[in-house]
């Protein structure tokens, strides 16, 4: 099996065939790396630290904010409402509607990883990542 990373990439046609939540899957991956990247790339510090920065941006509330504020394309909401009127279980530790939306969010991520638009990747986490400031004051 060759894992070349070129090779593990699917026309955008290609990835919107998955599942939503199979997409949302992939994207919460894709959205904590690059997160703990992110807070890494800030300094060196205690585990602790890290990890209280993380759970902050990696939250159901964080990403549901956020998800309201971000300018779709056309594609992306496509796979964003797909992703967010997925059925799936709710952990009690978030609010349904935030959950649906972070879902949502997360199989966007899962999209352009799979289709390999790192570019768009990282316009989208940039402006996430410029919003801490804004939503985590609400």
């Amino acid at each position: 099996m060759n894992n070349n990373i070129n090779n593990m990439l699917l026309s955008e046609h290609k990835a919107r065939q998955f599942s939503p939540l199979t997409l949302a899957f992939l994207g919460d991956s894709v959205y904590e790396l690059m997160i703990r990247t992110a807070i890494v790339q800030q300094g060196n510090t205690a585990s602790k630290n890290l990890h209280n920065a993380k759970i902050k941006l990696v939250c159901a509330f964080y990403q549901a904010r956020v998800s309201e504020k971000l300018v779709f394309t056309e594609q992306e909401q496509a796979v964003f409402q797909r992703g967010r009127n997925a059925v799936s279980t709710i952990p009690k530790s978030a609010s349904p509607a935030d959950y649906r939306k972070a879902t949502g969010l997360e199989a966007v991520f899962g999209y352009l990883h799979l289709s390999g638009n790192v570019q768009r990747l990282e316009e989208l986490f940039q402006q996430i990542w410029d919003m801490q400031t804004e939503i985590l004051k609400e």
